[in-house]
């Protein structure tokens, strides 16, 4: 793929290739420093946000703590109860720096750093017993106020009232009993300062414990929004690595930031080579197409979304991909990149293909089931019109046969014979006498054979006008299908029943019609005859089969409820539909018929669809029957 043309807008902004000399000293410092303190942190310590910054301050103030304390001992003169003291304050130092890299919690070394530092104050104060405010001083507001971050305000609390009876109640009374030997300083101000030091320390700590109460539900609620976070993106990175789909973004450079595992493993199946993060993506493309993909890469950098199908080749063979383009947006809502979300369509588009030829070939076997059913109706009427034809042929032949014209012929023969005597002949010989009653008897029987083969001749040219009639129509059906014309659907449908009027009489199927007032619709007259003698036939069958005497078939013409589209529902009192064979009626391949192909309904349903309509079924259940709606458009589709 080219590179995106749009350059990048942070490149050669003055002072970006390195931080400030003095930033980076102090950046570099504080990193050292707090890898160090981190060394002496357990892993439970480290990994978790809530206590991590805490745990540093703690191991800070014990390495401080520490040194300083076994300094003093070393180094300044002290009697033995400093000593001692100082001697338990190291211990309670060096026990947090060592219960620290094992601890699960930060309770208990920073309550015996809290406690050696106490420990340290409260002596410290004792030993400067020439000092009349040695307790009062504000360094010991930083133990209360160290004490409510390290442990919380309820902990911090007990430390807090540890330095209050030992500064504020124990050292005065120490230097008043043990020094002055029972009498107060001069100074008015002495026990005044030393209640002001105590609620000191108590206001350092309530402002401690409401300053780290906010910091803590601030922080818990950081570390929700963290787990959260963590949580959302293990989701999205298991969506991301487990999808069929391809996965993968670019910057403005055109660069591949990254690509999931579907991704790779079609580059690699498909090219042979393996995908590299940082260079752009090296698709096989025609320049025609590097051209386009710059033109999309610069509309997705605009902001737009984009989707489209794109073929590919690669070896032998080619493949189709839908892809999906769209701008990654940063801060501010600046477009710093583009996802490029590809799925492989090819089996789909191959599918879709073979379902377009059987589509096809269906329609073609259905159209030839649709003639041929067509044809055997046509047939099935011209036989039963032949058959009277037959029978007006054979009694015009058996009238011709017997016809008297012959006794005729007779009679002017003799007529002929006494030609010159015909007078004579008709008054005086007997069979003269005879003639004229004769001829008039003769005329009588003649004039009957004439009406008896006229109606003959009527009767055979009405059938051959039926046949010619039927002929017709089926010629009229026989258009090409797709041509749109406005029809009256009742009138179709009485055609279509004219087609299947023979067999209906032959089996006693009753015909009721309840046709509605419309006007005429726009449709294809092929393809809603073809549903409808589907349907028709369908429902002939399934009157054979019922064992109903009387066999009805009810045919409704009626606009929908919205009065938008047109119903005609097909219902008979058949042997009707079983409920769990409803969803299935209109399957490719099911039929209830023992000689049924299930195709029929199939295709009906299909060409329905075409017409911008729908054909469903509902039946009460076995026995009771079955309706066919087919809903069409008013206006076509």
């Amino acid at each position: 793929m080219a590179r995106d043309p749009i350059p990048d807008a942070t490149r050669g902004a003055p002072g970006g290739a390195a931080p400030e000399k003095r930033g980076g000293v102090r950046s570099g410092l504080s990193s050292w420093l707090a890898a160090r303190l981190d060394s002496f942190l357990s892993e439970e310590l480290r990994t978790s946000p809530l206590v991590h910054a805490r745990s540093r301050v703690m191991m800070a103030a014990a390495c401080i703590m520490a040194p300083f304390t076994l300094l003093f001992l070393l180094a300044a003169p002290h009697s033995v109860t400093s000593a001692s003291v100082g001697s338990v304050a190291l211990l309670l130092y060096l026990g947090t720096l060592a219960l620290t890299r094992r601890a699960t919690s930060l309770t208990t070394p920073a309550t015996l750093l809290c406690l050696g530092m106490s420990v340290a104050f409260i002596a410290g104060a004792f030993s400067l017993d020439g000092t009349t405010y040695a307790s009062t001083h504000a360094v010991h507001m930083m133990l209360a106020a160290l004490s409510v971050y390290l442990l919380g305000p309820r902990r911090g609390l007990f430390i807090t009232l540890l330095l209050i009876l030992g500064l504020g109640i124990l050292r005065p009374l120490h230097h008043v009993e043990v020094s002055r030997g029972g009498v107060s300083p001069p100074d008015p101000f002495y026990w005044p300062m030393h209640l002001f030091a105590s609620f000191a320390l108590l206001g350092a700590w309530a402002l401690s414990s409401f300053n780290g109460t906010e910091r803590d539900e601030a922080q818990e609620r950081l570390e929700r929004t963290l787990d959260e976070l963590r949580d959302n993106e293990g989701k999205l990175s298991s969506v991301f690595e487990s999808t069929d789909d391809m996965l993968s973004s670019i910057d403005l450079q055109g660069r591949l930031l990254t690509a999931n595992p579907a991704l790779r493993e079609m580059y690699r199946k498909r090219y042979g080579q393996e995908l590299v993060l940082g260079q752009p993506l090296p698709i096989p493309m025609t320049p025609e197409n590097i051209r386009l993909w710059e033109q999309r890469i610069v509309q997705a950098f605009s902001g737009q979304r984009m989707r489209f199908e794109e073929e590919y080749e690669a070896g032998a063979g080619h493949y189709v991909l839908d892809i999906r383009l769209s701008p990654i947006r940063g801060a501010g809502g600046r477009i710093t990149g583009v996802t490029i979300v590809s799925r492989d369509i090819t089996a789909r588009k191959e599918a879709e293909s073979r379902m377009g030829e059987m589509h096809r070939t269906l329609m073609d076997v259905s159209r030839q089931a649709g003639m041929a059913e067509i044809a055997t109706g046509v047939l099935h009427n011209v036989g039963n019109t032949l058959n009277s034809i037959n029978v007006s042929t054979g009694v015009l032949a058996d009238t011709l046969r017997k016809s008297h014209v012959a006794g005729l012929a007779r009679a002017t023969s003799l007529m002929r014979e006494h030609t010159t005597e015909l007078g004579t002949f008709l008054t005086t010989d007997p069979q003269g006498q005879k003639l004229p009653a004769y001829l008039f008897a003769l005329s009588q029987q003649l004039q009957e054979e004439r009406d008896a083969m006229s109606q003959e001749v009527r009767a055979l040219s009405q059938s051959v006008e039926h046949i010619k009639s039927i002929i017709g129509m089926q010629q009229k059906h026989a258009r090409v299908a797709g041509s749109q014309e406005q029809l009256s659907i009742p009138q179709l449908i009485d055609e279509a029943l004219r087609l299947h009027a023979i067999s209906f009489e032959r089996l006693g199927i009753a015909i009721e019609r309840d046709y509605a007032q419309l006007a005429p619709i726009l449709v294809d007259r092929h393809k809603l005859l073809q549903i409808l003698v589907n349907l028709l036939s369908n429902a002939r069958h399934a009157l054979l089969e019922s064992e109903q005497r009387d066999k009805r078939l009810t045919i409704r013409v009626q606009p929908s409820p919205e009065g938008k589209n047109l119903l005609i529902q097909v219902a008979d009192n058949g042997q009707g539909i079983a409920p769990e064979h409803l969803p299935r009626m209109f399957t490719l391949g099911f039929t209830t018929k023992k000689t049924g192909h299930g195709f029929g309904l199939h295709m009906s349903a299909l060409t329905a669809t075409e017409m911008k309509g729908r054909l469903t079924c509902t039946s009460p259940g076995p026995g009771q029957g079955a309706t066919f709606t087919l809903e069409l458009p008013m206006k076509g589709p």
